[in-house]
C-alpha cells in the first residue's frame, strides 16, 4: 500500500480533535496522535469533548494532557451537553460549533464517523461537516457493542510501543469505564490488529479513518 506524507519532521500542523464523550478521541485516534508526535510533527492541537461532567470531565482533561505531551501547543475544552441526548440539543450544539469555527481554522480535523450507530457520535460528525465545509476531515471509529464497524480508506500504522502506550493511557485515565464489557485491552488491541492486517502495517497495528473528501496538493 502506497503512503502519503503529511510532512517531514518539523512540519507544523494545526489539528482539531472532536469527541462526543471523554475517551472517544483517545479510542479512535490516540495512536495516530502519539505517532505524529513521535515522528516530529509540530502539532498545534485544539481538543474538544462535548459531553463530560464530574469525574468524566476530570478524566478527559487528564487524558488529553498525557496524549498531547510533546505538542507545540494544546488547548483542551470540555463542554457539558447531556450525554445520549445530542439530537434533542441540536440547536445549542450547532451554536457551539459556529462559535468554535470563529476561533480556529485547522489544517486537519479528527471527528466521529458520519454513519456511527451512536446518535451523539453521528451528530458530532454531521455538525463537523456542515460547520467546517472547507477543511480536511478524517472520521475515526470507536469500538462498541452496536457492531457498526465498516470499511476504511485511510490507515495510520502504529509501532508496537505506540500501541501499548495508547492502551496504557486509556486504562490509566478512564476508571469510570472499566466495568463496561467492551472496555478492555483485548478489544483495543484486536481492533488495531485487524486494521493493521488490512493495510499491511509493518508492526501489525493501525488505526483506520474515513476520508470522504480530500484535495491532493
Amino acid at each position: 500500500m502506497r503512503a502519503l506524507n503529511l510532512g517531514g519532521r518539523g512540519a507544523q500542523l494545526s489539528l482539531l480533535c472532536l469527541g462526543a464523550h471523554a475517551d472517544d478521541i483517545e479510542l479512535g485516534a490516540g495512536g495516530t496522535l502519539l505517532t505524529w508526535i513521535e515522528q516530529g510533527l509540530k502539532l498545534d492541537v485544539f481538543w474538544c469533548v462535548l459531553s463530560a461532567s464530574g469525574e468524566r470531565s476530570k478524566e478527559a482533561q487528564a487524558s488529553a494532557r498525557d496524549f498531547l505531551q510533546g505538542t507545540l501547543s494544546q488547548h483542551v475544552e470540555v463542554a457539558q451537553f447531556k450525554d445520549g441526548f445530542f439530537p434533542a440539543q441540536r440547536e445549542n450544539i450547532k451554536g457551539w460549533f459556529e462559535e468554535l469555527k470563529a476561533r480556529i481554522n485547522p489544517d486537519v480535523i479528527l471527528t466521529h464517523r458520519r454513519d456511527d450507530a451512536h446518535q451523539d457520535h453521528r451528530d458530532v460528525a454531521s455538525h463537523t461537516w456542515t460547520t467546517f465545509r472547507d477543511h480536511a476531515i478524517l472520521e475515526y471509529e470507536v469500538p462498541k457493542w452496536d457492531g457498526d464497524l465498516g470499511p476504511a480508506n485511510i490507515y495510520v500504522p502504529l509501532r508496537r510501543e505506540v500501541m501499548q502506550r495508547k492502551i496504557a493511557l486509556i486504562m490509566k485515565h478512564f476508571g469510570t469505564q472499566r466495568a463496561k464489557h467492551w472496555f478492555d485491552e483485548e478489544v483495543f488491541r484486536g481492533m488495531a490488529r485487524l486494521r493493521g492486517m488490512e493495510c499491511k502495517a509493518p508492526e501489525r497495528y493501525a488505526e483506520a479513518f474515513i476520508a470522504r473528501k480530500l484535495r491532493l496538493a
